[in-house]
């Protein structure tokens, strides 16, 4: 029998115990006052702030300095925006005072805090002004006027102001040169043809100085309202802000961290990265969107479509401010009105994320150090000899003669292509590993990919028009330059040669920033705007060439300075379109670096992770963001890259990978070996036992992964999705749900044998028995010995589940069991699809099927809103239906008596069904 305990805490630990605490409660919710209108809603705050720099300065002797002008102190310390964001500066009075803005010294912060500003705009300090505004057919024009300029260079007098109205949830809101075209991201967005008929939202300006305030028409402090601070829009520097309506702010990738951002004087750097995830550490992929929940339960997202380097600031007024030093402003507001909408409304401007074959979904194996084709063979027999499920598996660059691209090591691998005919005839899938560096040191005439591409042109050049040579895994070398649409019949040729002696079935492409192990190229970097900007945003390295290429590199499209956070998006649209017309199938691809819209031609992995606990606790928040962004299939390496693991931690992390959307277990060279088969009898069996249970869901997530590639619905999804206005929600992250059905509380703790976790409010049931749990919205400890993971069904779904394979083509085979999670009110809702699991387009083809299942008034029935031959294949076994109040006298299948059974804990199972998928009918119990 389960057991829970009730408890009174709000929620566990962070992931890092040593941690001491969240960051601190931001003083206030409410509507901000334009920043220049004098100190009538901040008189409190004012008069604190001017108490506290007063007492400093007696305690201080005067280091403080002289006192500021009394406009200076009208500022109270948590909207300071900071006037002098420049690192590695010691921002003196002079310097700030230079720049026309307030200096006022604070207490120093804590090691690693930024900290209050000493140098921050005041409140007249000049901006743009709204010189006129027209009504156009989509909505207005402006014309924006800066009369006296800012301190960076190159600052632009007039700006163009386009507003378009998309639809009645969506704004759009750009801002760039009214005189000069600028580079924008050349990302394929939807344009409109009518102006938005009933927005929920209202649009106001204040014309000098220009701000934008934008509200929901029914409630609440304004979702924008950049009076806050001064525009800024200089030629390599944009920097807007913003007030926020609440603290509890998400998206904003690719960082470690709580799901929920800090905005205790926080910022977060974009700018593709190879580093190991670390918190505060700009990483592999930039997302420049995010999702913001309002106090009742309401949410906003926002993007700006901008590829350049960037940060973003965020300080307890709570406040937001958006920093890049090139393109324009290009904004698209969501106004949900909750997450799940806005997420929706996101991809509908970025695009839907394909839907992956249905092996993509199965457990995924690989490590770097397998050593030989033959060694991987080995493994791959383990798993089958202990009947382990296994779709894919994959080797990393150790099967490549000399690291190269394309090439196979004849000795160590000469076995692969016999070991991958070997995978396909038992169902299974291979997949390997490709960098986007060529090799440049090859003898002319014998490494075809460097010679063909430098024929064509197809690299990254220097200033000078060579091509720009660095330094990876197989020494020198050159970058292919997948902006130029002829890199991408090179690429496709490149992998037709490849295919031909190794038929490999997925791709994935790694070192994508692109990563270079030299910081720029082999003769460094050319003095100039695009290698020394005048603004460097935070980024690791402290320069834009640090481990990557110059900035100043020439591509097709652009330079690399615009587009080196597109260079993973640019790979994988190229790897994906070769896929298809190599193997006429829907592609697999996972890229480390990511970009906006990446969700419709790969997943990704969060990247070179450690084996410690602390690493699979931030993989949940890390999941989840990517789920925000787009990009559904997703997961960690589990059991950890680098570092040893342990068998606790690898049967925990694969209890929790097992509900990664993407699952994968990977690891690195001169390491043991952390596949199931590498432990002890009762390791192993636990993680066999969670990889059936991964399985047996599969036509659950498939469908869901169906939703997301319709509708843009999040697969792996946050409690405050579903639960918008219980805020015991909203910060979350050590828990998380499938679809809204599903929920997963795993354990992330070593030496434990019990979890807590958050319930929400209602009847939910517990996945293996049936057994109900009715919480009130609050916090349980559940019992968790090591070979147990908690997931409890939410009452009114019914999950269509399968009996497990060791892979997902005999799954497939096998008959479905529905399980049936009855409401308060004995009613429950589900649905199915299923196609071929493989082949391009099928929903858009109409080749598939889709039922609907639905409980009322003790009857369950089927109903097939759509039909293909493949649901002919399968037939339905089992219903079990949880929550049945009392023992049924008999049960009716389309109104013959059918034996069941009915079990003290309410769980009623009828099975022997025998029933085509392509068949609709009822069950009845009375």
């Amino acid at each position: 029998m389960k057991s829970y305990q009730k408890l009174t805490t709000t929620q566990p630990a962070a992931c890092q115990v040593e941690e001491e605490g969240a960051a601190p409660t931001p003083s206030g919710h409410g509507k901000l006052a334009p920043w220049w209108v004098g100190s009538g809603l901040l008189v409190a705050a004012v008069l604190l702030s001017t108490i506290t720099v007063w007492v400093l300065r007696q305690v201080s002797g005067g280091w403080l300095g002289p006192t500021p002008p009394p406009k200076c102190l009208l500022v109270p310390e948590s909207h300071r925006f900071d006037c002098y964001p420049e690192r590695r500066v010691v921002v003196t009075q002079e310097l700030c005072e230079s720049r026309g803005c307030c200096f006022i010294q604070s207490a120093p912060p804590a090691e690693g805090k930024q900290g209050v500003p000493w140098c921050f705009y005041p409140p007249d300090f000049p901006s743009y002004t709204l010189e006129s505004l027209n009504q156009t057919a989509l909505g207005m024009v402006g014309l924006l006027v800066r009369r006296e300029k800012a301190y960076y260079p190159q600052d632009i007098e007039k700006l163009r102001l386009d507003v378009e109205f998309e639809t009645d949830t969506r704004l759009h809101i750009k801002i760039t040169d009214a005189a000069n075209p600028r580079y924008e991201v050349p990302l394929d967005v939807p344009r409109v043809a009518k102006r938005a008929e009933n927005p929920i939202y209202s649009l106001n300006f204040s014309w000098d100085p220009f701000g934008v305030l934008l509200q929901r028409k029914a409630t609440g402090p304004p979702a924008l309202n950049t009076t806050v601070a001064p525009l800024i829009f200089a030629d390599q520097f944009l920097q807007i802000s913003t007030s926020l309506p609440s603290k509890f702010l998400y998206g904003l990738g690719e960082h470690r961290g709580s799901l929920v951002h800090s905005l205790d004087w926080n910022t977060l750097t974009l700018w593709a990265r190879d580093v190991s995830p670390t918190e505060s550490f700009n990483l592999y992929g930039a997302h420049p969107f995010y999702l913001l929940m309002e106090e009742g339960g309401n949410a906003h997202g926002v993007f700006l479509l901008n590829s350049n380097a960037m940060e973003v600031a965020l300080q307890p007024a709570p406040a937001l401010t958006w920093r890049t030093i090139g393109g324009v402003l290009d904004f698209y507001i969501f106004l949900g009105p909750n997450p799940n909408m806005v997420i929706q409304q996101y991809q509908q401007v970025i695009g839907f994320p394909a839907m992956p074959p249905i092996w993509a979904l199965g457990f995924h194996l690989c490590r770097w150090g397998y050593g030989s084709s033959n060694e991987t063979w080995q493994t791959v027999r383990a798993m089958r000899n202990y009947q382990i499920p296994q779709d894919g598996q994959w080797n990393d660059i150790d099967y490549m003669d000399g690291y190269r691209d394309f090439t196979l090591d004849s000795q160590k691998f000469a076995s692969l292509p016999s070991l991958v005919e070997d995978l396909h005839k038992h169902g299974q899938r291979y997949v390997m590993i490709l960098d986007p560096g060529i090799s440049s040191t090859s003898p002319r005439g014998s490494y075809w990919p460097f010679d063909e591409g430098l024929r064509r042109g197809l690299f990254l050049n220097t200033t000078q028009g060579q091509p720009l040579i660095g330094q990876v895994w197989p020494g020198f070398t050159a970058f292919a330059d997948f902006s130029n649409p002829d890199t991408h019949q090179w690429w496709l040729e490149n992998l037709q040669h490849f295919y031909a002696h190794v038929p490999f079935d997925g791709l994935w492409i790694d070192m994508n920033e692109p990563s270079n192990f030299m910081d720029g190229s082999e003769d460094g970097c050319p003095p100039g705007e695009f290698d020394s900007p005048p603004y460097t945003p935070a980024v690791l390295g402290d320069s834009l060439s640090a481990k990557t290429v110059c900035a100043s590199a020439k591509q097709k499209v652009s330079v690399h300075y615009n587009l080196h956070n597109l260079y993973g998006l640019m790979e994988a649209k190229a790897t994906a379109s070769a896929l298809i017309k190599i193997r006429g199938k829907r592609p697999f691809i996972i890229s480390r670096s990511t970009f906006p819209s990446q969700g419709r031609y790969s997943g990704h992995w969060l990247g070179d992770n450690r084996s410690q606990w602390k690493d699979m606790c931030y993989s949940i928040p890390g999941l989840l963001s990517f789920s925000l962004f787009g990009i559904p299939l997703v997961g960690a390496d589990i059991c950890g890259f680098s570092g040893s693991t342990s068998e606790e931690l690898c049967t925990r992390w694969m209890q929790l990978g097992a509900f990664y959307p993407f699952a994968r277990n990977h690891n690195t060279q001169n390491e043991k070996a952390q596949d199931p088969t590498a432990f002890s009898p009762a390791a192993r069996t636990a993680m066999k036992d969670v990889l059936l249970t991964r399985y047996s869901l599969l036509p659950f997530l498939y469908t869901l992964f169906h939703r997301a590639h319709l509708q843009g619905d999040t697969v792996a999804r946050p409690l405050f999705f579903e639960f918008p206005r219980d805020v015991a929600t909203w910060e979350l992250d050590r828990q998380f749900l499938w679809g809204r059905s599903l929920l997963v509380t795993p354990v992330l703790e070593p030496g434990v044998d019990s979890v807590t976790g958050y319930i929400p409010q209602g009847t939910w049931y517990d996945f293996y028995t049936g057994s109900s749990v009715n919480s009130s919205g609050e916090m349980l400890k559940m019992s968790a010995p090591l070979e147990h993971l908690n997931l409890h069904i939410r009452e009114g779904s019914i999950l269509p589940t399968q009996k497990p394979g060791t892979t997902t083509e005999v799954t497939r085979a096998n008959p479905l069991r529905l399980i049936v999670a009855l409401s308060s009110h004995a009613t429950a809702w589900g649905d199915l699809f299923w196609d071929d699991g493989e082949s391009l387009d099928t929903f858009e083809k109409g080749n598939y099927s889709y039922v609907m299942f639905n409980v009322t008034q003790n009857i369950f029935t089927s109903t097939v809103l759509h039909a293909s031959t493949e649901a002919t294949k399968v037939t339905i076994g089992t219903l079990s239906i949880f929550g049945v109040q009392k023992p049924p006298s008999k049960v009716l299948l389309n109104g013959q008596e059918k034996a069941f059974s009915y079990l003290d804990n309410q769980v009623l199972t009828v099975s022997d069904l025998g029933m085509s998928l392509s068949q609709g009918f009822s069950l009845q119990w009375l």
